[in-house]
Parts: structure tokens; C-alpha cells; sequence
């Protein structure tokens, strides 16, 4: 199983250089970063996990600027975002940073995508909420007609795009839906990514053979869905489990902190990566 691991980087964290650096030096498989362009102070939507929202939503770093950064100082960790908050960016602007990060990378990118929580947000992005979720499908559609092969147009509810010379192109274009188990998620999933962010992973024993069905029906080939739990606070016990769920790869959640706390944080989670986090 491979063993990732995300991080709230922020101004006041270690950098992301450092970080990267750290990671593939012990042997970890990818660094995953979240979005949040702002929060507005004006706040009705109530944190997710309850309580006051932590200080690092907002300072949170630019995924694709510090991924780009983590990319410069790597040749092996894996890169993406979890999560991408779709809806609350131009597509064009945005198929062309995933392809130049994922060409630079040498291929290492996956988009880890959702379609947030914080209606404050993405209102000021313009984002009509009840239709979110039919936006963000619409804009992968745009984006992925944008990486064809050959110039391809596309028209959509929410935007279009004339066949166009767009390069670079992804080198492997995998793509994962974070969100709650259901109906309307699994049909994201089916339909336009190569599988599912469950964040924390709870629930995955009932909800995975929900999933693998409805992939099936959708006509995707049963052998190429990828399930990644993801913000995982690890115990032997739960990755055990996964494993026996035919899980490849797990993310876990790191303190939004400086070096002393992070470094502590993956000593603990050396002893979960493969080679024991020597790297070898």
C-alpha cells in the first residue's frame, strides 16, 4: 500500500520545499494540498467538522504554485490537490495548470477534485450553489475536451470552448471526486474520474461495493477504479482494513505546522510506509 500524506501549508508551516524533499527522501508516495482561495469573515456555513474553523483555512498556500514548488526538488513524490474546488475557477485557465504541472512533473499530478462546503466562498467566485455540483461536471467536461488529442470543441450549460490548440497536454490525467458517499457523488465518479477521495474513510465497507456496482453498470472496467481514503489519522488496525478492501494507496493527515511537528508527525508515519520510511 502506498502511503501519502496531506498538509494545510500555509505562511506560517513548513515550506513546501522542505517538505517535499523530507517526503521522498522517507520514502512516502505523494504530497496531497487542499484550496481555499478566502474565507469570508461574514461566516453562516458551519464548519463541517464542527466547532471553530481552524486558523489554517485561512492562510492556506496556493496548491498549484507550492506543487509546482515541491514538483522543482522531486524526481519521484506524487503530486495533487485534495481538493481542487472546481466551481470556483475559469476552466481553461485551469486545464492549462494541470497540464503544465503534470507535464513539468514528468506525470506525478492527480486532481483531486470536489465540490466545497463553504457557501461564503463560492459565492464571491460567482457560484450559484444548488447548481455546483452540474457546474463542476460541466467544467470537466470543458477541461477534458481541452487535453483530447486533437482540437475539440465543446458547448455546455455553464461555458464552451471552440476546438482549440491546447499544449501541454496531462501525461496521465487521473482524476478523483472527494465527497460524501451516494447516489449523485457515484455518478460523478462514474462518469468523468478515475475514482474516489472519501475523506477520513469511514463507512468504506459499506459503501465501496455501492461504488463498485454502480461502475460497473456505468461500463468502466472493474480493475481500473481507485479508491484513496484521504485526511486519515492512521492506526495499524485501519490500514489493515483497507488493504483487505483492495485500497493501494492511503493518504494521511498531517498538523498544519513547522518542521519540529511535522518531522515528529512522519516519524510516527515512517512505520506505515512500505520500506519502513528509509526510502530504499
Amino acid at each position: 500500500m502506498r502511503i501519502s500524506v496531506t498538509i494545510f501549508l500555509t505562511d506560517e508551516t513548513i515550506t513546501p520545499t522542505r517538505l517535499a524533499r523530507e517526503l521522498e527522501a522517507r520514502g512516502f508516495a505523494g504530497l496531497y494540498l487542499p484550496e481555499h482561495t478566502h474565507i469570508p469573515v461574514e461566516r453562516v456555513t458551519p464548519y463541517p467538522a464542527g466547532g471553530e474553523l481552524p486558523r489554517e483555512y485561512g492562510r492556506t498556500l496556493d496548491p498549484f504554485v507550492a506543487l509546482g514548488q515541491a514538483a522543482a526538488v522531486t524526481e519521484r513524490l506524487g503530486l495533487g490537490t485534495g481538493i481542487t474546488l472546481v466551481a470556483q475557477h475559469d476552466p481553461i485557465d485551469l486545464a492549462k495548470q494541470i497540464a503544465t504541472l503534470d507535464h513539468l512533473s514528468g506525470g506525478r499530478f492527480t486532481l483531486g477534485l470536489g465540490f466545497g462546503w463553504n457557501v461564503e466562498e463560492a459565492a464571491d467566485h460567482g457560484v450559484e450553489w444548488r447548481t455546483r455540483r452540474e457546474l463542476v461536471r460541466d467544467r470537466m467536461a470543458l477541461m477534458q475536451a481541452l487535453w483530447a488529442d486533437e482540437p475539440t470543441a465543446y458547448e455546455g450549460e455553464f461555458g464552451s470552448v471552440r476546438a482549440s490548440h491546447a499544449h501541454p497536454k496531462p501525461v496521465r490525467k487521473r482524476t478523483l471526486v472527494g465527497g460524501a458517499a451516494g447516489p449523485k457523488l457515484f455518478s460523478h465518479i462514474c462518469e468523468y474520474a478515475d475514482g474516489w477521495l472519501p475523506i477520513g474513510g469511514r463507512g468504506l465497507t459499506e459503501s465501496l461495493p455501492v461504488l463498485r456496482a454502480a461502475w460497473s453498470d456505468a461500463g468502466r472496467d472493474p480493475a481500473a477504479l481507485q479508491v484513496v481514503p484521504y485526511a486519515v489519522l492512521p492506526t495499524p488496525g485501519k490500514l489493515a482494513h483497507y488493504a483487505e478492501l483492495g485500497i493501494e494507496e492511503v493518504v494521511l493527515q498531517l498538523p498544519s505546522a513547522g518542521e519540529g511537528e511535522t518531522f515528529k508527525a512522519l516519524d510516527e508515519y515512517a512505520r506505515y510506509v512500505p520500506d519502513g520510511g528509509s526510502g530504499v
